[in-house]
């Protein structure tokens, strides 16, 4: 028997932002990677997508309801603090 495909759900903008930022934790070492298995940290990797939010969060400043504006400076913070943890001493 075939595996039923997978049906995803709408997507929103917390719900693109909470991917981004989950792909950054599994950049960091911080998250295991979507099969279970742990992920080599890649710093490259996290920056980027660190910085893919900073941006988002400046070009939606004014646009967003308070729950996501408040959403994506927490992420932003957490994801920063936990990148400047992982880069070596």
């Amino acid at each position: 028997m075939a595996d039923a495909p997978v049906t995803l759900g709408d997507v929103d903008f917390s719900t693109h932002v909470f991917s981004l930022a989950s792909t950054a934790l599994i950049a960091l070492g911080k998250m295991p990677a979507p099969d279970g298995q742990p992920h080599p940290v890649d710093l490259e990797t996290a920056k980027h997508l660190i910085d893919v939010l900073g941006m988002l969060e400046t070009k939606t400043k004014g646009n967003l309801d308070e729950a996501e504006g408040k959403l994506l400076a927490s992420l932003i913070y957490d994801l920063r603090v936990a990148y400047v943890d992982a880069r070596p001493a």
